[in-house]
Order: C-alpha cells, then sequence, then structure tokens
C-alpha cells in the first residue's frame, strides 16, 4: 500500500515556516520566492496552523483587509484535518476532497512531519497507475 511517507521521501518534509506575527504581504513574499501555495504558521517548534493562497484571497482580498498590516495569525487555517506518514494516499485523496482543501499537515509522534497537497497525492496517484500498469504489462507477456 502506498502511503504519505511515500510522498515525503520524495518531495521531502521540510515545510516552510513563518511566525504568527508575520504580515500576509510578507509571507505571500516567501511563498511566491518559494514557488510554494502554502507556509505552516508556527511558534518555534508548536505548529498553529497553515496560510494558504486561499485564505490570503478569502479573508483578506475579498474583506478588503490590508496585506501590510494583517497578520498570518488572523487568517490561517487552523482547523484542517491531519494524517500520518503511515496513512494511505486514497484516505489524503478522501478527505482533501470532503473537505475542499489543497493542503494538510502530516504529523508523526506529535509533531510536524511535513505538508502534503492534492499535487503531491494526485502525482503519487500517477505514480501507482504507472506502477500497476507496468506490472500488468509484465504480467501479460509472461
Amino acid at each position: 500500500m502506498h502511503t504519505v511517507s511515500s510522498i515525503l521521501s520524495r518531495k521531502g518534509n521540510t515545510a516552510v515556516s513563518v511566525s504568527p506575527d508575520t504580515t500576509v504581504i510578507d509571507a505571500l513574499r516567501i511563498m511566491a520566492e518559494k514557488n510554494i501555495g502554502s507556509v505552516v504558521v508556527s511558534e518555534g517548534s508548536n505548529y498553529l496552523g497553515i496560510m494558504t493562497e486561499r485564505d490570503y484571497s478569502r479573508k483578506v482580498v475579498l474583506k478588503e483587509k490590508h496585506s501590510a498590516s494583517t497578520k498570518v495569525s488572523e487568517i490561517m487555517s487552523t482547523d484542517l484535518p491531519v494524517v500520518s506518514p503511515s496513512d494511505s494516499i486514497d484516505h489524503c485523496m478522501k478527505l482533501m476532497t470532503d473537505n475542499n482543501i489543497r493542503y494538510m499537515p502530516v504529523f508523526s509522534n506529535g509533531s510536524l512531519a511535513g505538508i502534503i497537497s492534492m499535487s503531491d497525492v494526485v502525482k503519487e496517484t500517477i505514480l501507482i497507475q504507472k506502477e500497476t500498469i507496468q506490472q500488468l504489462e509484465s504480467y501479460i507477456r509472461q
């Protein structure tokens, strides 16, 4: 069975993090520089939430707040479901689809082990399907 640990081993488990007092504009600059769609909000090693591009568009732009004065702690998502490295890719896909989310924290032994995105899950699903096709082709040739 393919698990979240497969994704983390391929992409790495380093998540870009900002403090809760970081302004939204500074977090967006970091996200643009790193070409990522979310940042972890943490205080030291304490995970607090995730700020995503969707949080920005819905909680800053549409509410006519100012990116330079709004803190990420004011708009971050804190109620996301979490997964562990041993959870299946199918389970992640279901959670992300059911909750209409694109990013999900991965926890191992109570500590943040990484962030996975819907894109990561889709890529892993494609890899799984390619492996299955190769196995079937190999079986047919025998």
